[in-house]
């Protein structure tokens, strides 16, 4: 992978400019464990928003149905 698209990449998942350039120069300097560390969080990081709002949906669905219960 390339440094551009490893930077695209990382911009498009919601990591800020601090996060991108701790990244880019852990991928240009070869160390690939501090950066999948690092993805390792952010991919944590997305779960977490991701379960959140998973129950938000699920709220909503049991609000939904007991309105047309109620209807």
């Amino acid at each position: 992978m390339d440094t551009e698209k490893l930077l695209e990449n990382l911009s498009d998942i919601g990591c800020d400019d601090k996060q991108i350039c701790f990244m880019k120069k852990t991928y240009e300097e070869g160390d690939t464990d501090i950066l999948l560390r690092d993805l390792r969080k952010c991919r944590c990081r997305l779960m977490d928003e991701l379960h959140e709002s998973q129950k938000k949906v699920d709220n909503m669905d049991f609000l939904i149905r007991q309105i047309q219960k109620e209807k």
